[in-house]
């Protein structure tokens, strides 16, 4: 049962058949069949079929609001027996807004110092995105705003704050300033994050409070191509100064906070709203408590 609910759930949030076994690491004719054993069983049609996956039917969305819960109880308890006997050990998945990336190894170096069976595996995802892979169970936990657009039922935790600053060459003239308003900075040639990124539309939301319409010459769903193109010259971006750290030192480059209005957000651990937590997700939980970012 709880093999045919997993593949229900991959069912559910790949919406094809074929990646869906594909993910399972079965054949399509073998999802098909659990399928169609898992309606037999409960005696409901889960998914409307015709030449292709035509979605959930109202009850396969009942279903799969418990099979999720049931197949993530079944999780943890597996969890739960091989930390008993082995100590704490497996895999931990995280997925982070590009933004918070370069934060991360302030969670995951003492995690895996204390820890050393423990493996990990990190994401780079926006934030609606990072909220359905909880739904889905394809994550452990995320980081995220926690304080800008909603969140759903889930467990947060907050880990620091988020100041946003222009960057530019260290040989830019505007370099020499101690900051700049949001309103000088549209007039720059901008490069940034694409608007699907929950960071972008906090950029262009405080850009419209400060009177200007924004229209980026460059976007990127890479924070990596937005440093590069700053790097070469005539390029500007706007990233908190926490993700930019690790290029301002030799990196030839420098960030200035932006005012008027002067913008803060909140970044956490987000993680499913389930107790007790897996072994793993406790321990990171813990770790992200203890650390002083």
């Amino acid at each position: 049962m709880i093999d045919k609910l997993e593949m229900f759930i991959a069912l559910a949030r790949e919406k094809h058949f074929g990646r869906a076994a594909e993910s399972c690491g079965v054949t399509q004719p073998t999802l098909s069949a659990a399928i169609k054993q898992l309606e037999e069983q409960l005696g409901v049609m889960l998914v409307w079929r015709g030449s292709r996956y035509g979605g959930l039917t109202p009850e396969g969305a009942r279903v799969l609001e418990r099979a999720r819960t049931i197949v993530a109880d079944t999780r943890a308890l597996r969890e739960e027996m091989r930390a008993v006997k082995q100590g704490l050990s497996g895999d931990l998945r995280i997925a982070a807004i590009p933004t918070a990336l370069a934060a991360v190894s302030a969670l995951t170096q003492p995690l895996t110092t204390r820890h050393l069976g423990l493996r990990l595996t990190v994401l780079s995802r926006n934030s609606a995105e990072i909220l359905q892979m909880l739904d889905d169970l394809q994550i452990d936990a995320g980081i995220t705003y926690l304080d800008n657009e909603p969140l759903g039922r889930v467990t947060t935790l907050p880990l620091y704050t988020e100041h946003y600053n222009l960057v530019i060459r260290a040989d830019d003239p505007l370099a020499r300033r101690r900051a700049l308003t949001w309103a000088e900075a549209a007039g720059l040639a901008l490069c940034l994050l694409t608007p699907d990124m929950q960071n972008r539309r906090i950029v262009d939301r405080h850009m419209a409070e400060a009177g200007v319409a924004l229209r980026p010459r460059l976007e990127s769903n890479s924070i990596i191509t937005l440093i590069a193109h700053v790097q070469s010259g005539g390029w500007a971006t706007i990233l908190p100064r926490r993700s930019v750290a690790p290029f301002l030192d030799g990196g030839g480059l420098v960030a200035l906070p932006l005012t008027q209005p002067e913008a803060e957000h909140q970044v956490g651990l987000v993680a499913p709203h389930r107790e007790p937590h897996t072994p793993v997700l406790a321990a990171l939980l813990d770790a992200a408590r203890r650390t002083q970012f």
